[in-house]
C-alpha cells in the first residue's frame, strides 16, 4: 500500500507541476479526498527532484549543449548563452520574495495558505487570471527577441507560486501571454525558468525536513521519484504540443471545477 501511495504522489506531482493546475494543491486535496496521508512539504520536496530531472532531460539541448563558436553556429551559441542569463534574471524575484514568506512565516504558510479554503479561493482567482491571458492578443515576443525586463516580469510572477493553488506554470505562462509572448515560447520559457525555481524549493524543503526522510524508506522514495520523472516528461510534452493550438481554456474550466469540488468537501 505504501508503494501505491508513493506512485500516486509521484504521478500527481509530475502531471500537475507543469500542467497549469498547481501540484501542491493537488497533492494535498486529492490525498484528502482519497483518505490517504497528505504528503506535506517534506515528501513533496524529494519527489520534486523528479520534475527537475525531467526538465533537464527534456531541454538538455537548450541547457547543456551550448554550441561551439563555429561560423555556422555562433548565433545559436550566443542565443543559448543569453537564454541562460534570462533564466538567472527571472529567478531573482522568487529568491528575494517567494522564499522569504516560507522562511520567515512558516506557521502562516503551513496552517493558512495550505488550507483547502485558501486553495479553493486561489484556484478561482487563477482561473480568472488565466482567462484574461487566454483572451489577450497574439504576441510577438519570443526566446530570440525578448529582453531581460520580459524575463524579470515573468520571474516576478513566478514568486507568487509560493502560494499553494497558484501553479508556477499557470502564472508564468499567463503573465507571458499578457506581456505579448508567442504561445509556444511562453510555455518553453516557463519550463526553463522552472529548473532553478523547483530545484531551490526542493532543496529548501529537504534541508528543513531532513529528519523526516528516514521515516519514508529509501525504496518507496525511489518509486515516487521515478513516477514523478516519467509523468513529468509526459506533462511537459503534452503541454508544449497542446497549448500552441488550444490555449488555456481546458485548464480554466478545470480550475473552476476543482475549486468547487474543494468547497463542497470542506
Amino acid at each position: 500500500m505504501k508503494y501505491i501511495e508513493f506512485i500516486l504522489y509521484g504521478v500527481i506531482q509530475g502531471l500537475t507541476e507543469f500542467i497549469p493546475v498547481s501540484s501542491t494543491a493537488h497533492l494535498k486535496v486529492i490525498s484528502n479526498l482519497l483518505g490517504i496521508d497528505d504528503p506535506g512539504s517534506s515528501l513533496s520536496a524529494i519527489i520534486q527532484f523528479g520534475s527537475v530531472l525531467a526538465l533537464l532531460w527534456y531541454f538538455k539541448n537548450d541547457v547543456f549543449k551550448l554550441k561551439s563558436k563555429s561560423s555556422k553556429r555562433i548565433y545559436d551559441y550566443f542565443l543559448h548563452e543569453r537564454l541562460l542569463r534570462s533564466i538567472l534574471v527571472g529567478t531573482i524575484p522568487i529568491v528575494l520574495l517567494g522564499f522569504s514568506l516560507k522562511l520567515l512565516f512558516p506557521y502562516f504558510y503551513n496552517n493558512f495558505l495550505r488550507s483547502n479554503l485558501s486553495i479553493a479561493l486561489v484556484s478561482f482567482l487563477m482561473a480568472f487570471f488565466m482567462y484574461i491571458a487566454d483572451r489577450s492578443k497574439k504576441g510577438s515576443i519570443n526566446l530570440k527577441n525578448h529582453n531581460y525586463t520580459d524575463s524579470f516580469l515573468i520571474g516576478f510572477s513566478q514568486a507568487f507560486a509560493i502560494f499553494p493553488g497558484v501553479s508556477r506554470s499557470g502564472i508564468t505562462i499567463s503573465t507571458a501571454l499578457i506581456s505579448g509572448w508567442e504561445r509556444a515560447d511562453a510555455v518553453k520559457f516557463s519550463f526553463l525558468l522552472g529548473i532553478p525555481a523547483i530545484s531551490m524549493a526542493a532543496i529548501v524543503e529537504f534541508i528543513f525536513s531532513f529528519n523526516e526522510f528516514s521515516s519514508y524508506g529509501l525504496f518507496p522514495l525511489m518509486v515516487g521519484f521515478l513516477a514523478t520523472f516519467l509523468s513529468s516528461l509526459l506533462a511537459i510534452d503534452f503541454l508544449l504540443k497542446y497549448f500552441s493550438s488550444n490555449g488555456l481554456k481546458l485548464f480554466i474550466f478545470y480550475r473552476i471545477i476543482f475549486g468547487i469540488v474543494i468547497l463542497l468537501n470542506l
